[in-house]
C-alpha cells in the first residue's frame, strides 16, 4: 500500500472470522473472573439462598427471589466466559515480528493518528473483551479498530462515523505491552458480604 494511499475498510473485515483474538492480559482477566464466579460468588449466593428457602413461603420471600435471579445472572456469565475462553485466539503484542507484520497495524498494535482537526490520539487495538476506552484500547471490531487495520504510517484512512466519513492520517504503529486492568471483584458481591459474616474483626450495626 503506497504511502498517503486512502484505505477504506471492506464491510467483512475483520469482525467476521469468527475467532476471539484477545491478549494475554485480557485471557488472564476473563480466567481470574471465571475462577472468582465458579469458587467464591456461586457458593456464596447458593448458601444465601439456602438460608432464605428455610425461612417459609418461596413466593414471598425476597431474599429467596433475588438469590435465584442472581443465580441465573451468574450461570449466565459463567457459560458466557467459559465459551469466550475455549474459542481465545492469544496473541501477544510484544512477540517479535518481521517485514509488514512490524510496520502495519493488526491485532495488538498500538497507533498512533491524527485526525482533520490535527487532533493526535494513540490507541491499543484489542480483543471485544478487553476495550477499556478510559486506556485508549478498542476492539479490533469497532468502526475505528476495522478503519485503522493493516495501515501503515503515513496512509490515510477513512473512518465511518456517526456523522459521516472522517479521514484519519497514522503517524506510527508499534507493537508493545498492553496493560489490561486486572479482574476485580465488583462491590455488593455475596463472596465479599458472606466473608464479612466470618470475620471477627467486622461487627454487626444492630
Amino acid at each position: 500500500m503506497p504511502k498517503g494511499f486512502t484505505r477504506k475498510p471492506q464491510a467483512d473485515e475483520p469482525a467476521t472470522r469468527g475467532k476471539n483474538y484477545i491478549t494475554p492480559g485480557g485471557l488472564q482477566r476473563l480466567k481470574e473472573e471465571l475462577r472468582f464466579l465458579l469458587t467464591r460468588e456461586r457458593p456464596a449466593v447458593t448458601k444465601v439462598v439456602a438460608w432464605a428457602a428455610s425461612n417459609g413461603d418461596r413466593s414471598e420471600n425476597a431474599d429467596y427471589q433475588y438469590g435465584k435471579r442472581r443465580l441465573r445472572q451468574i450461570d449466565g456469565r459463567i457459560r458466557f466466559l467459559t465459551k469466550r475462553i475455549d474459542a481465545a485466539e492469544v496473541v501477544d503484542p510484544e512477540r517479535p515480528r518481521a517485514g509488514q507484520a512490524a510496520t502495519r497495524a493488526f491485532f495488538g498494535a498500538t497507533v498512533r493518528y491524527v485526525n482533520a482537526a490535527g487532533t493526535q490520539r494513540v490507541v491499543s487495538i484489542v480483543g471485544t473483551d478487553e476495550v477499556d476506552l478510559n486506556r485508549n484500547h478498542i476492539s479490533w471490531a469497532s468502526p475505528l479498530g476495522r478503519a485503522l487495520m493493516k495501515s501503515a504510517a503515513g496512509d490515510r484512512v477513512a473512518l465511518q462515523a456517526p456523522a459521516g466519513t472522517e479521514y484519519l492520517i497514522v503517524l506510527e504503529v508499534c507493537y508493545e505491552r498492553i496493560s489490561v486492568e486486572p479482574f476485580r471483584e465488583p462491590p455488593g458481591a455475596e463472596a465479599s458480604a458472606d466473608a464479612n459474616r466470618h470475620d471477627p474483626g467486622v461487627r454487626s450495626s444492630t
